[in-house]
C-alpha cells in the first residue's frame, strides 16, 4: 500500500472513530463534545488535501451512472460537513469561544442538527463506496474478484435490517427534515447499546450503496455486452454491421 493511499486510510478510519463520538454527545458532554470536533475539523481538512486530485478531475472523463452516484454522495457530503463545522462553530462555547461570533444560535442550531444526521449518513454511504477496499484489507489476501459467501451476504442483510429499524426507533426521518429543533438525548442509554445501533445504521448505508454500485456495474456490463453482440462498439463512430452495408469509400 502506498504511503499516501495508507494516509487516507488512516484519516478514514480516525474521521469514522470521531463520528460516533460526536453522535454520542449524550455520554461525553459538552467540552469533549466540541474538542472531538475540533479535532474532525482537522482531519477533515486534512482529508481535503490529500483528495486534491478529485477537484482537479471532477470536470475531466465520462461521467457514467456509477461515477455520477459517486460524484453526488462525495458532493452532498462535503457540504454537510461543511455545514456542520460552521454551525459547530458558531455554536462553540469552549474551543472557538474566542472567536467573535455573535448571534444566529437559532440557525446554527437548526443547521447542527441537519449537518449530524445528514452528515452521518452520508458519510456511511461514502464508507460503502470504498467498501471494496476495506475488505480487501481486512480480508488476509481476499482479492477483489472473489465473489461473497451466501453466508456474509445473509449476515450483512440481517444487519441492514436492524438498521433500518434503528433508523425509525431513533426517529432519523424526524431530525432529517426538522420536524424537531430540539434532539431527545437518552442519558441513561448503555453505551454498548448506542454503539451496536449506529453501527447497524453505518452497516445498511454501507449494504444500500456497495451492493447497489456493484448491481450498477453489473448492469453497464451487460448493457455493453448486448452492444457488443449486435455490432455496436461502445467507444467507436461507427456500426459493423452498417458498415457492411455501406461502399468502402465512405469510411
Amino acid at each position: 500500500m502506498k504511503i499516501k493511499v495508507r494516509i487516507k486510510w488512516i484519516l478514514d478510519v480516525l474521521m469514522t472513530i470521531a463520528l460516533f463520538f460526536l453522535m454520542g454527545y449524550q455520554f461525553w458532554g459538552e467540552t469533549i463534545h466540541e474538542w472531538i470536533g475540533a479535532g474532525m475539523l482537522v482531519l477533515f481538512i486534512a482529508h481535503q488535501i490529500c483528495n486534491l486530485n478529485w477537484y482537479k478531475n471532477l470536470f475531466r472523463g465520462r461521467y457514467h451512472v456509477t461515477r455520477t452516484v459517486w460524484c453526488i454522495i462525495d458532493i452532498l457530503t462535503l457540504a454537510a460537513m461543511l455545514v456542520l463545522m460552521y454551525s459547530g462553530i458558531a455554536m462553540s462555547r469552549h474551543v472557538f469561544a474566542f472567536l467573535p461570533m455573535r448571534g444566529g444560535m437559532a440557525l446554527a442550531r437548526r443547521l447542527h442538527i441537519l449537518g449530524s444526521y445528514w452528515g452521518y449518513l452520508l458519510m456511511s454511504l461514502h464508507l460503502g463506496l470504498h467498501w471494496r477496499m476495506v475488505l480487501n484489507v481486512f480480508g488476509k489476501r481476499r482479492t477483489a474478484q472473489q465473489k461473497y459467501s451466501i453466508t456474509g451476504f445473509m449476515i450483512s442483510l440481517i444487519i441492514a435490517a436492524y438498521g433500518m429499524y434503528v433508523f425509525i426507533k431513533r426517529d432519523f426521518p424526524t431530525y432529517l427534515f426538522l420536524r424537531s429543533e430540539f434532539v431527545f438525548l437518552d442519558y441513561d442509554e448503555p453505551r454498548l447499546l448506542f454503539l451496536m445501533d449506529y453501527l447497524a445504521l453505518m452497516g445498511v448505508c454501507i449494504f444500500i450503496i456497495h451492493y447497489g454500485v456493484k448491481l450498477l456495474k453489473k448492469t453497464g456490463a451487460r448493457r455493453k455486452g448486448a452492444y457488443s453482440r449486435t455490432g455496436w462498439r461502445f467507444q467507436g463512430h461507427t456500426n459493423s454491421l452498417w458498415r457492411q452495408r455501406v461502399p468502402k469509400q465512405i469510411f
